[in-house]
């Protein structure tokens, strides 16, 4: 399974790297080469019957695209150290890059409507359920005087709480509100920040 999954922008710098190094088929036939195992520039040099500086060209570009890697180093005979090159365990995926904010802004904005809906589910069952606080005192106070006065009604218990909130409880639909807009805004700071990322 791949280590990393990276997705690729068309035209983007690392898919430009990429497809240099992959234009030519003798850097296909090295990638498919050290697939088989690691490899050092001379193997891949004899293997492919290349000329050292054509197999260093393409092995400096397949590195620099990171398509491969130095897996390890060792010496030579001669005392000089070798770099062997393996290929990088990852997942490339070529998609465009999803710069439509109008369609995160309406994900997000329908997820939104669906906690301030749950919330007012809330605030009106919350008596029901034995749960009580400000905004569910409010509602049902609303709810249980005629229309007319159901304006009323409700400003009146905001004003006494605005007034003298109650300390000891916190209005459940109130927490349930507040705490489903924090997990929105982190979800749409996350988003940005992938959406950058590319």
């Amino acid at each position: 399974m791949a280590e990393q999954v990276i997705v690729l922008e068309p035209g983007g710098e690392k898919a430009q790297k990429i497809a240099k190094a992959m234009a030519s088929r003798t850097a296909c036939d090295i990638l498919r080469f050290i697939g088989e195992g690691q490899k050092t520039s001379t193997e891949i040099s004899e293997h492919l019957s290349l000329p050292m500086n054509t197999a260093k060209y393409h092995i400096d570009n397949l590195l620099d695209a990171g398509l491969i890697n130095v897996s390890a180093t060792k010496y030579s005979v001669k005392g000089r150290e070798v770099k062997v090159y393996s290929l990088t365990n990852q997942l490339l995926i070529v998609a465009p890059r999803q710069s439509n904010i109008r369609t995160m802004l309406l994900k997000y904005t329908s997820l939104f409507g669906i906690v301030a809906f749950v919330t007012l589910v809330l605030a009106i069952l919350s008596p029901f359920i034995g749960i009580s606080g400000g905004l569910a005192e409010g509602l049902n106070a609303a709810l249980r005087t005629p229309s007319q006065e159901a304006g009323i009604a409700y400003a009146k218990v905001a004003s006494d709480l605005m007034t003298s909130p109650p300390s000891h409880v916190l209005d459940p639909a109130v927490a349930f509100f507040f705490g489903g807009a924090l997990v929105i805004l982190c979800l749409v700071c996350y988003e940005v920040y992938l959406w950058k990322k590319l």
